[in-house]
């Protein structure tokens, strides 16, 4: 019972730390979104530029609705940028930009991590939808009579895809980062302080994978000691 009640407590703790991240995550992207780049260039021209400048020319920079929608799809080859970085000429819109672009580039060096994680993906979709009703059937909860060990462990291997591509997603991340803010400094995008500032926001953005992670991993830990335990009753 003190493990599962420690469990709980570490999910709360997890939560209120997610909680604090995600906020300030958006205060930073506000604050530097209202600090015009010195260079003047929209996130879109920000993008194309680092794309051309590490010689890739067949990926599209396109602009998707939504907030904090940015992204690479490695399938079309598209650097999807929301309307507020696509459009803006701030410090945000810039560190944003380059960071998707940062995977564009790992895409183009053939990056193993991000094929790994690209590889994924179809098999994390299925099993994201599935795994919680599968480890619910299990457990025996909600209907589902009185549980089984077997359907339990195969909600806990589907769940492990999941917690699997969290993991694979750090240094993804981290590494687009990497790229985007080399990058932003060896060509001058960005003087020291803008430079520091990009760094700031993308820092945060890396830490709510952190959590994400942390929190995927302390889940299935969960799980297993649920089986391991059963098993021994």
């Amino acid at each position: 019972m003190g493990a599962y009640m420690g469990y709980w407590v570490l999910a709360g703790i997890l939560f209120l730390v997610g909680m604090a991240v995600s906020g300030t995550l958006k205060r930073k992207f506000k604050e530097y979104g209202e600090i015009p780049l010195d260079a003047g260039l929209s996130g879109r021209e920000v993008a194309e530029k680092m794309l051309h400048e590490n010689g890739i020319y067949d990926v599209q920079v396109v602009s998707v609705g939504g907030m904090l929608t940015d992204h690479y799809n490695p399938a079309n080859k598209t650097v999807n940028l929301s309307p507020e970085v696509y459009e803006g000429r701030s410090i945000s819109s810039a560190a944003v930009a380059a960071h998707e672009c940062g995977h564009a580039v790992q895409h183009a060096t053939a990056y193993s991590l991000l094929g790994l994680r690209s590889a994924l993906v179809p098999i994390v979709n299925v099993s994201t939808s599935l795994s919680q009703w599968v480890i619910l059937a299990g457990l025996g909860v909600m209907g589902f009579g009185h549980g089984n060990q077997l359907v339990l462990l195969i909600g806990i291997v589907l769940f492990s895809f999941s917690t699997i591509f969290s993991l694979i997603t750090l240094p993804v991340e981290y590494d687009a980062s990497a790229r985007a803010l080399k990058w932003m400094e060896s060509t001058h995008l960005t003087d020291r302080q803008e430079h520091d500032k990009a760094a700031d926001a993308l820092k945060w953005a890396a830490r709510t994978y952190v959590v994400a992670a942390v929190s995927s991993v302390a889940t299935l830990l969960y799980y297993i000691l649920i089986f391991t335990n059963r098993n021994r009753d």
